[in-house]
């Protein structure tokens, strides 16, 4: 069946006029009044645009936000008022320096980059990621404390907390390709590969300055402040992934490593924390981590480990068969019976060490906590005492009942 149209009546073209200079005047600092309705402004409508700006000084940035959602053209102009000097002097706050607070997470600047996160998603929202980037690099640049290099006391300094608390408010919800965009956007920002490529290829210490700027950028602005764990997973991976293992484990020490109250620069982990980390890291790249030190002749800073491994097992209720079968695992990684035995005999001599060590620091009472030295120690007997015991069980071939 074929339709009929009627055709009876005229079809007029759309007509060209002219508004009142008066009412194209009103918002004429920001864009053409032909492109936009006015009608979307609601009462807003019959402000100049200086009074629209005036009455967003006298709201709360959290009232700002939801002023955003009215519509389209309301939102333009507060981008538009961010852009201002005004706007971005009453909204850019930069006391990042006058903070004596021990949770520095619940202060009010802090907050208020939360909510100015929030005041940004909802401003861009219709912007592809690329192009809402750039716009939010270009209003927050003037902030040196937002930049890598930009503040001259970083320690004292929550500048790229509140920078990183924007960022996950803004990025909340976002899916995976588009943090991605966000990390690679940073890093092209930063040079946060080439940075890291420094350190990773100098000698730990060499270049103290940079080590403490990436682990004040991670933490602070990619790392620290997400709710789930799954959140800070993934960011992770993205500063990892790209490098080898040696490189990755050098990163996360950096990072994650402990500090020294003098620079904040990371110190040698305590063997109790490193063998903590290899236990959780899983059983091949623990193995692989102690078969490289047995490769390379490191047999009793190895037995040292080992030592370590029983403690933290019987500190943790572990199985303990499982450091003994670690051990039985690298003991093959040596070549020649010799070498095994030296080896043995390394691990009985540290378990000896460690013993006395603890012993003398409870009988001193040079401990800060003594209470707690005298349980390290009791700790560690009993880690030998059932250690030898699936050692015994291992040789003897009985199965523990």
């Amino acid at each position: 069946m074929t339709s009929r149209v009627n055709t009876s009546f005229t079809l007029i073209p759309n007509q060209k006029y002219r508004r009142s200079s008066r009412r194209s005047s009103c918002f004429s600092n920001t864009f053409d009044s032909d492109s936009q309705p006015l009608s979307t402004l609601g009462n807003f409508k019959a402000l100049p645009l200086e009074i629209f700006q005036i009455i967003l000084k006298y709201l709360s940035v959290k009232d700002i936000s939801m002023l955003s959602m009215v519509s389209k053209t309301v939102s333009q102009h507060i981008i538009n008022y961010i852009s201002t000097s005004s706007g971005s002097k009453r909204l850019l706050l930069q006391d990042f320096h006058d903070l004596e607070l021990p949770d520095r997470e619940d202060t009010a600047i802090v907050e208020h980059y939360r909510s100015l996160g929030l005041l940004f998603k909802r401003c861009t929202l219709l912007l592809p990621t690329k192009e809402r980037l750039k716009y939010i690099h270009k209003i927050l640049a003037d902030v040196s404390c937002f930049k890598f290099n930009g503040c001259a006391a970083p320690l004292q300094c929550v500048g790229l907390l509140c920078y990183g608390i924007f960022l996950q408010t803004l990025t909340a919800g976002w899916d995976e390709l588009e943090c991605h965009r966000v990390y690679n956007f940073l890093c092209e920002l930063t040079h946060l590969s080439r940075k890291m490529q420094t350190v990773v290829c100098s000698k730990p210490g060499s270049a103290r300055k940079l080590e403490l700027r990436i682990r004040l950028f991670c933490r602070n602005v990619l790392l620290d402040h997400w709710t789930h764990r799954s959140d800070s997973a993934f960011w992770l991976t993205c500063i990892l992934k790209p490098w080898p293992m040696v490189n990755q484990a050098r990163l996360l020490y950096i990072i994650f490593g402990p500090i020294s109250p003098q620079d904040v620069v990371p110190r040698e982990w305590l063997l109790e924390n490193n063998a903590r980390l290899l236990i959780l890291s899983g059983n091949n790249i623990c193995f692989t981590f102690m078969a490289s030190k047995a490769v390379n002749g490191r047999t009793i800073e190895l037995a040292k480990l080992i030592v370590f491994l029983a403690l933290v097992s019987e500190k943790e209720l572990y199985c303990m068969d499982w450091a003994v079968k670690m051990m039985q695992k690298v003991c093959k990684v040596f070549s020649t019976p010799v070498e095994r035995n030296n080896f043995l005999q390394s691990v009985a001599d540290a378990f000896a060490c460690a013993i006395m060590e603890m012993l003398q620091l409870v009988m001193s009472g040079d401990g800060d906590d003594d209470d707690r030295s005298f349980m390290n120690l009791f700790h560690l007997v009993q880690a030998q005492a059932s250690f030898h015991k699936e050692v015994l069980y291992l040789t003897m071939n009985v199965l523990p009942s």
